[in-house]
């Protein structure tokens, strides 16, 4: 009687025991998850170039991220430390294929391999805004000069481009971009490049939005540097330049100025280009032939550009005479053939003339005139400000 009740009692112990079993199924491998953001499905066309690939993962680790373009090219990216997060260090490159290959480790110790390939929408060059730089890569220039850059695609989207426009000078110094107009931005330091510098100058405006459908169409990246801080300080009542080399005077050079009603400008100027010979003619300023004031000179010798409306520095050995005592020019700064030399073999683009003494004021698009204003209205100028 004992061992019957026993071995009831048991029975459905047993039974249970036996369902159990049977319910249990083994573990499945905790695999990784790959999240790709934007979310690109495999042979997606049409991609914006404007974003950057990133790469998550769940129940795993990343061990390595490739993503190639066109010829293999590989676009650099980051594993965070955690091997949670992939992003790629720049956007995309439109009118492009590209391979994304993700290999991840699981949780359990399994390795998964993923490989997706998309294109980029197809951009024209009528969507694409290229940009142009001066002073040229390896320039030296003088210690006015801006860094300009000019684009051939209007940029609305400024405050996105001005991020991406970066500048570093060795020794460091502040400055301050300033649009001129939606397709010209400059930028310069809060007073003269430091002579001898050197200053890199990076655009990563590579698909970056510009409004109105415009992209960025490629980074770009140049250094410079400055030579000797040549400083010309031209006076027009006293008819004279001093000549400054890294702070100090090194020559005074007789000079004439604008007569009246051709007042030359006071301000900060910059030389912009020079010539050994150059046609100088009136009409070019709006004094015609049979005008009293007419002229038409070839091969004036050492001519140095002021000013957009034309204004140079040039040797004038017609007016000798009146150098050093009398404004007789029609707004150039004329002095002796022999000084205009001195004065042009010395001088490079971006070296600074500084005019004092007369009623006329130099404007700030009328050449470089960068200078002719103060630097916190300048770096008002910015799209960050």
């Amino acid at each position: 009687m004992l061992l019957t009740t026993a071995a009831a009692a048991l029975a459905p112990v047993l039974a249970a025991c036996g369902a159990d079993s049977a319910s249990k199924e083994p573990k499945k491998p905790a695999e990784p998850t790959v999240q790709i953001t934007p979310n690109i499905e495999n042979n997606a066309t049409g991609v914006a170039v404007d974003k950057v690939v990133k790469v998550e993962v769940a129940k795993g680790r990343l061990d390595e991220v490739m993503l190639t373009g066109a010829k293999g090219t590989k676009v650099r990216g980051t594993i965070t430390e955690d091997g949670l997060r992939w992003s790629a260090g720049e956007v995309l490159e439109p009118t492009a294929s590209y391979t994304l290959t993700v290999t991840a480790t699981g949780d359990d110790g399994l390795q998964q391999k993923s490989e997706t390939t998309f294109s980029t929408e197809d951009l024209g060059l009528d969507r694409q805004t290229f940009p142009s730089i001066a002073p040229l890569d390896g320039e030296t220039v003088g210690v006015g000069m801006p860094i300009i850059v000019t684009y051939d695609l209007p940029v609305k989207n400024k405050a996105a481009f001005e991020k991406k426009m970066l500048v570093e000078s060795t020794p460091k110094q502040e400055g301050s971009w300033y649009w001129v107009s939606d397709k010209e931005a400059h930028y310069r330091p809060r007073t003269y490049w430091q002579a001898n510098s050197t200053i890199n100058v990076k655009l990563k405006i590579n698909s970056v939005p510009a409004g109105g459908g415009i992209f960025g169409q490629k980074d770009r990246e140049i250094t410079f540097k400055t030579g000797d801080a040549h400083i010309y300080r031209a006076n027009a009542q006293t008819h004279q330049m001093d000549v400054f080399k890294n702070g100090q005077k090194i020559k005074t050079i007789p000079i004439t100025t604008g007569k009246e009603g051709f007042v030359t400008r006071s301000g900060v100027k910059v030389i912009i280009e020079k010539f050994k010979r150059k046609t100088m003619n009136s009409e070019t300023i709006g004094i015609n032939e049979g005008d009293r004031e007419y002229y038409n000179m070839e091969g004036v010798k050492w001519a140095m550009r002021l000013t957009f409306s034309g204004e140079f520095i040039h040797g004038a050995p017609w007016s000798v005479a009146q150098q050093g005592h009398a404004n007789v020019s029609h707004g150039c700064t004329g002095m002796s053939d022999e000084n205009a030399k001195f004065l042009y073999d010395m001088t490079r683009r971006g070296d600074v003339v500084e005019t004092v003494g007369t009623n006329r004021q130099m404007t700030f698009s009328n050449g470089w005139g960068d200078w002719n204003t103060s630097y916190d209205e300048y770096r008002a100028g910015s799209a960050l400000a």
